[in-house]
């Protein structure tokens, strides 16, 4: 999510907050609120570790002149035990400053109101990983966000005994800080400016690349998880992947299943799946549209986005053969499948800001329910297609206890 519209990838008011990022002048703020994230429910604690991983066989699409391509990970797993280990924050310093200056609240929230490198997430730097193999799911942000904006979903998802490998995009997010402190900013809102001064055909080839690249960087992963290191790629089983993500990662996560066999089922958060910027518009569809897939695919929507209104969706849910779903989230909006479901209605009640703010990013659903129920059904996704789970069936049909979901047939 670049842009405080809903699912359109680059936007004028994303290239604006881009002057901010790149060296306009911050506005200076009386207090810098504190935020939190809710905790997770699964059995076990959850640790973390970062890594940076380098692709030495590929030159890096976005930066013509490094010749290879590099990025920095998170994976989130089920501890042995976190006693003596820290809370992770949720951003590493560089990653929170240019997040504060670029992010799909800039219209409401001027820079510098928020301590985004404050907010810790609910795992443990370097606690020892449980001994049992487990089943694995990849995570891709949405267009320009860092990977810990997923942070919620993740961690609920390594209590409950997932290894979790959060992706940053290096050069599409907004910065990646790699070891060192160094931090890498993104060109995506430079690429998408020439696109667009060149035409339709050169915006729809941006839209494609970067698709591409985010796949990319995901079977780049896929190669590295069984060496990863402390021995954690030998618990990992790799017969057991999926992946899910927001908007953009949304779509990465559908089209790397499509490209890849070894992902065995996607979950796609409210992004578009073709090179348009449109919902409606059936033009450009990308092959995981046009073609379908053999393999689960969960379509998990705002309000109002079914496979019924997006033309990609649509396309995608008349060819695929494998077993598919199309939920809503009833009352929510594009931003309500990250962490700022929780954390836009702390913002409001700290600075006093009207429901109007909240509705606007992340809709009318009340946040402490939606957070739970996207809980309930990301876990019962990934339980019966890795994992051979969901007894509760949540994925068979309306729930009264969740009366939030609404199945669209």
């Amino acid at each position: 999510m670049i842009a405080p519209s809903r699912r359109v990838v680059l936007s004028a008011a994303a290239l604006s907050a881009a002057a901010t990022l790149v060296g306009g002048p911050a506005v200076a703020a009386p207090a810098r609120l504190r935020l939190t994230l809710p905790a997770p429910t699964g059995p076990h604690p959850v640790g973390t570790v970062a890594l940076r991983l380098v692709e030495r066989g590929r030159r890096d699409p976005w930066v013509g002149a490094r010749a290879y391509r590099e990025l920095m990970v998170s994976v989130r797993y089920p501890a042995k035990d976190v006693r003596g280990y820290r809370r992770a924050p949720q951003m590493t310093p560089g990653a929170a400053a240019a997040y504060d200056r670029f992010n799909g609240l800039s219209e409401d929230l001027p820079p510098g109101r928020v301590d985004w490198a404050a907010t810790r997430s609910h795992a443990y730097t370097g606690a020892p990983a449980t001994g049992t193999r487990l089943p694995v799911v990849l995570y891709s942000p949405g267009a320009g966000d860092p990977r810990t904006l997923g942070t919620t979903l993740c961690d609920e998802l390594a209590s409950r005994g997932y290894a979790v490998v959060m992706i940053d995009h290096t050069y599409d997010a907004g910065a990646v800080e790699f070891p060192g402190r160094r931090v890498e900013r993104t060109v995506l809102l430079d690429e998408f400016g020439r696109a667009r001064k060149a035409g339709p055909e050169q915006v729809v080839a941006f839209l494609k690349k970067a698709v591409d690249v985010r796949v990319a960087d995901t079977r780049f992963v896929l190669d590295r998880l069984a060496g990863l290191p402390g021995g954690l790629g030998r618990r990992l089983d790799l017969d057991a992947v999926g992946m899910f993500g927001q908007s953009a990662g949304g779509f990465a996560a559908a089209q790397a299943m499509h490209d890849d066999r070894r992902v065995k089922a996607a979950l796609n958060m409210d992004g578009v799946m073709g090179y348009t910027q449109r919902d409606d518009d059936p033009s450009n569809p990308s092959t995981v549209a046009s073609e379908g897939v053999d393999r689960p695919l969960l379509l998990m929507g705002m309000e109002g986005d079914t496979h019924h209104t997006v033309a990609s969706w649509g396309q995608a849910w008349e060819h695929s053969t494998g077993w598919h779903r199309d939920l809503t989230l009833t009352g929510s909006a594009h931003a309500s499948f990250t962490d700022l479901q929780s954390q836009v209605p702390q913002i409001a009640r700290q600075l006093g800001l009207p429901d109007a703010f909240i509705a606007k990013n992340v809709g009318t659903v009340d946040p402490v329910r939606s957070v739970a129920t996207q809980k309930a059904y990301v876990s019962a996704f990934f339980d019966r297609w890795l994992r051979g789970g969901d007894p509760a069936r949540l994925l068979d049909g309306a729930s009264a206890r969740w009366p939030e979901v609404r199945f669209v047939e």
